[in-house]
Order: structure tokens, then C-alpha cells, then sequence
């Protein structure tokens, strides 16, 4: 359920903007996609966990208030952001 370290490390890889790079928004934004999808694929089998679900809306509620900041900073990175993780049609 929890995410791996070499799957963080492969994460922070592909969206990092520079070398030193582990906690911009790109790579919060996209480590925060893995646990929500994890989580969802959680809840088709544990329909009633709903401990669980909370944290679910807290971490969506996090990646939404991360997006918002990304759009007023820089609109082309956050469109492509968008695209790469496939979250707006």
C-alpha cells in the first residue's frame, strides 16, 4: 500500500527540474499521484475502510492546493505536468 523507495527514486527521477531536486511541487504533485492511486486501487477492495478514505481526501485535498500554487506560478509547467501524470482531460 505504501509506496517503495526505488519507486520514489524513479519519481523524484522523472519529474525532478534540477539535480538536487526531492521536494519541488513537480515531485510532490506526482508522489502524491502514486499514494492516491495506490489508495483508490485499496478501496475496490475494502469498500468500507473508511480510516483510510479519509486520508485518501486529505492527500487529494493537498495535490489540489499544490496545483493551484503551480498554476499561478507557471502556467506551461503546470499544463505539462498535467499531461504527463494524465489528470485533465
Amino acid at each position: 500500500m505504501a509506496l517503495v523507495t526505488t519507486q520514489k527514486k524513479e519519481i523524484i527521477e522523472s519529474f525532478k527540474t534540477h539535480n538536487q531536486d526531492t521536494g519541488s511541487a513537480q515531485v510532490q504533485i506526482a508522489l502524491l499521484t502514486e499514494r492516491i492511486n495506490l489508495l483508490t486501487d485499496h478501496f475496490k477492495n475494502h469498500k468500507k475502510d473508511f480510516h483510510s478514505r479519509r486520508g485518501l481526501l486529505m492527500l487529494v485535498g493537498k495535490r489540489r492546493r499544490l496545483l493551484n500554487y503551480l498554476k499561478k506560478k507557471d502556467i506551461g509547467t503546470y499544463q505539462g505536468l498535467l499531461d504527463k501524470l494524465k489528470l485533465r482531460k
